[in-house]
C-alpha cells in the first residue's frame, strides 16, 4: 500500500469547522441523555442516523450536489458508517444508559489515543515512537482516574465503561480508514456525508425493527403522544446538526487536516459535555476525574508528537 503524508493546512482553512464540530459533538451527550428519557438506546442509534441522512440528503438535492454510486465506493463508505456511525451510535446511547454524560464526554476523549494506535498497528502512516509509548501509558493510567476504576468504578458502571471504550476504539479504526478510502473519493464533504449517514440508518433499521424504537413504561411500549418534549428535541438536534451537518465538517477536517487532527475534536468535547452535565444534568463530577480527563488529553498531544517528552534514541 502507499505511504501517506500528513498534509500541511492553513489553520485559517480548517479550525472554524474543527471548532463548531466539538461543541456540536460534546452537546451530544446531553442530547443522548435527553433521548433516552423516551427513546431505546438502539432508537436513539437510529433515529439519530435517520433524522441526519435525511437532513444531508435534502441539503445535497437542493444544492444539486451529485452522490457517490459506484459499488466500491458505497462499500467503502459502509465501512465507515458502520465504524463511525452505526456501533459507536449504539454503543454510546446503551453506555450512557449505566454511566453519566459528563463520563461519556471525558472517555469519548481517548479518541486521539486510539486512532494512532490502530495507526501504528494497521495502517502504517506512521511508527510508533518512545513518546507515543509515553502518551500510550498516561493515556491509560488517564482512563483509569476518570472511570474510577482505582476504586472499583464506585460511580459507574464497567460495562458502560467499556461500551464506551468500544465506540472510541471503533472511531480510532475509522478516521484512518476514512482518510485513506473515503476522503480520496472526488466527491465534495456534503456528499460523502450524505451517504454515510444514510447508510448507517439503513445498517440500523433490522436492528431498530427487531428491538423497537420506544421505550417502555410501566411495562407497556411508551405512546408516541406521551414522548417527552426534551426526548423529542434531543433526538432532533442530535439527527439534523450533531448526526447531519456534524459529519460534513468531519469530512472536511480530515480532507485538510489529515486524519490525527481531525481526531483531536475530542479535546474540546469533553469540556462542552461536562458543563453541560453538570448544569443541565445536575450529575456529579469527582475531582479526580480532572486529573484524569488532563492525562487524557495530554495523552492525545503525545501520541500526535505536539509534545515531545521522550526522543527516539
Amino acid at each position: 500500500m502507499p505511504h501517506q503524508t500528513q498534509p500541511h493546512p492553513s489553520t485559517r482553512a480548517w479550525l472554524p469547522g474543527f471548532l463548531a464540530l466539538g461543541v456540536t459533538w460534546g452537546a451530544s451527550f446531553l442530547f443522548i441523555k435527553w433521548g433516552l428519557l423516551g427513546f431505546t438506546s438502539i432508537g436513539v442509534a437510529f433515529l439519530r442516523c435517520a433524522i441526519g441522512g435525511i437532513t444531508l440528503l435534502i441539503y445535497s438535492l437542493a444544492t444539486k450536489t451529485k452522490l457517490p454510486r459506484k459499488p466500491k465506493e458505497l462499500a467503502h463508505i459502509a465501512v465507515v458508517a458502520l465504524l463511525l456511525n452505526s456501533v459507536p451510535g449504539y454503543l454510546f446511547a446503551v453506555g450512557e444508559t449505566h454511566v453519566t454524560s459528563v463520563m461519556a464526554g471525558l472517555l469519548n476523549a481517548t479518541t486521539p489515543l486510539m486512532t494512532v494506535l490502530v495507526i501504528s498497528v494497521g495502517f502504517r502512516e506512521q511508527r510508533i515512537t518512545p513518546n507515543q509509548v509515553l502518551g500510550i501509558v498516561i493515556g491509560f493510567a488517564g482512563i483509569i482516574l476518570v472511570t474510577g476504576a482505582f476504586r472499583g468504578v464506585s460511580t459507574n458502571s464497567l460495562t458502560g465503561v467499556l461500551e464506551l471504550l468500544g465506540a472510541t476504539l471503533c472511531y480510532g479504526i475509522s478516521f484512518p480508514y476514512s482518510r485513506r478510502y473515503v476522503n480520496v473519493l472526488p466527491y465534495p464533504p456534503r456528499a460523502l456525508a450524505a451517504m454515510q449517514v444514510t447508510t448507517a440508518a439503513l445498517l440500523l433499521t433490522p436492528s431498530a425493527i427487531i428491538g423497537g424504537i420506544l421505550t417502555r413504561h410501566h411495562g407497556s411500549v411508551i405512546k408516541f403522544s406521551e414522548l417527552p418534549a426534551k426526548a423529542l428535541w434531543g433526538i432532533a438536534i442530535l439527527g439534523a446538526l450533531g448526526t447531519g451537518f456534524a459529519y460534513i465538517w468531519n469530512f472536511r477536517n480530515v480532507r485538510l487536516a489529515g486524519s490525527l487532527i481531525a481526531s483531536t475534536v475530542t479535546y474540546i468535547t469533553p469540556v462542552v459535555a461536562t458543563g453541560l452535565g453538570i448544569w443541565l444534568l445536575n450529575e456529579n463530577f469527582q475531582f479526580s476525574q480532572v486529573f484524569g480527563g488532563l492525562c487524557v488529553l495530554l495523552s492525545g498531544a503525545l501520541v500526535q508528537n505536539r509534545i515531545t517528552l521522550l526522543k527516539r534514541s
